[in-house]
């Protein structure tokens, strides 16, 4: 346990930013799972549905520090391609 009380507090500010970063990490990684399982199970509406909820979800973790710009782009990118792979063999 710190015994300066600035290293108290940061202890306690950590705590604080490490909660509110899990909260924001795990709706961008669930919406991520949910997007890939749909892919997968080559369901084309679920699949467009998660990837705009999984998006917006990088874009907020990237807004709140949570994520690098770079991270979340490549994300974006990768689950893009995946689902506009899925739409394109369903038309053809």
């Amino acid at each position: 346990m710190p015994i300066k009380k600035s290293a108290q507090k940061y202890v306690r500010v950590t705590k604080r930013k490490t909660e509110r970063n899990k909260k924001v990490r795990g709706i961008y990684r669930s919406a991520i799972k949910r997007t890939r399982e749909a892919v997968n199970n080559k369901n084309k509406k679920e699949a467009e549905k998660w990837l705009k909820k999984a998006i917006q979800a990088l874009d907020k973790a990237a807004q709140k520090k949570v994520l690098k710009k770079n991270t979340t782009a490549r994300y974006k990118s990768r689950l893009n391609k995946l689902v506009k792979n899925l739409v394109s063999k369903k038309t053809k």
